[in-house]
């Protein structure tokens, strides 16, 4: 700005004498000043209606006491409908192709589980027996029952007919069936004293099998945080009826079996890593 000899400073204006008119200060108005005071004042209250709280934000107050009031309900939902024996198919009876009956012959004849599910010591899945397997007993030629229309499904699959070759595997419907992030492996809880009736029920009374127990995450770790009482000697592991020693002896049975199967202590046993791999 050109010099204008004599000056008068008012505000934000230098009334400058030489041009006979006010000039717009470079400088911003005077320190202390009314125009700089209110000025100020100003500058506050657009920050604050602007930047800080805008209007807009009294909707909130409507959304955070829906989620205040909501997601705690929400919350006692889903743990309720989790624990539910719909979610978990407590009771879950499924149609099979054949009408095969554990009844009659883990119960009342007396089969061995391993006769059908011969990989359970070995691996981490029960096998599902193969056809050849049930033929053993229901061929065509001197099998049991071997005219009876509900092995009809069997024979056609392991004879084979005008439209489908020999030796297909019948089509079981699974029961048992854990989340795919879950790692369950039958062989070390088998070769570690754990029966089968623990997890199964009693299968030896099950016209249809069905799922007797939840499976979920804490009915597992129920046993994992204290196996001492699910465990039984090794030759009783497919015994349906068998029960430990009342009272002291049963205790004290427990403890030897956890020394004997080597049983890890509690931290190892809660690790997350063990079942979720």
């Amino acid at each position: 700005m050109a010099a204008c000899g004599p000056t008068a400073r008012f505000g934000a204006f230098i009334f400058c004498e030489s041009r006979g008119r006010a000039v717009r200060s470079l400088d911003g108005p005077a320190p202390d000043s009314l125009y700089d005071r209110s000025s100020r004042a100003s500058s506050r209250r657009r920050t604050i209606d602007t930047f800080v709280f805008p209007r807009w934000t009294n909707k909130l107050r409507v959304a955070v006491a829906v989620a205040a009031l909501g997601v705690p309900g929400y919350g006692v939902l889903v743990l309720g409908y989790g624990g539910a024996p719909e979610t978990t198919d407590v009771g879950y009876a499924p149609v099979q192709p054949i009408p095969y009956s554990h009844a009659l012959h883990a119960g009342e004849l007396g089969m061995d589980c391993r006769y059908c599910h011969a990989s359970v010591e070995l691996s981490a899945h029960a096998a599902i027996p193969p056809t050849a397997t049930c033929i053993n007993c229901h061929g065509t030629k001197f099998g049991i029952r071997r005219t009876s229309p509900k092995l009809q499904p069997l024979h056609q699959a392991f004879y084979g007919t005008d439209r489908s070759p020999p030796g297909q595997p019948i089509p079981w419907v699974r029961v048992h069936d854990l989340p795919d992030y879950v790692y369950f492996n039958h062989s070390a809880h088998v070769n570690r004293g754990v029966g089968c009736v623990s997890c199964h029920g009693r299968v030896d009374r099950m016209e249809v099998v069905y799922q007797a127990e939840p499976l979920s995450m804490s009915w597992c770790l129920h046993c994992h945080r204290n196996p001492g009482p699910n465990l039984r000697p090794r030759d009783q592991i497919t015994n349906m009826t068998w029960q430990p020693p009342p009272g002291r002896e049963g205790q004290e049975l427990a403890q030897k079996l956890l020394v004997e199967y080597n049983i890890r202590p509690l931290d190892y046993m809660q690790m997350c890593s063990l079942c979720h791999r």
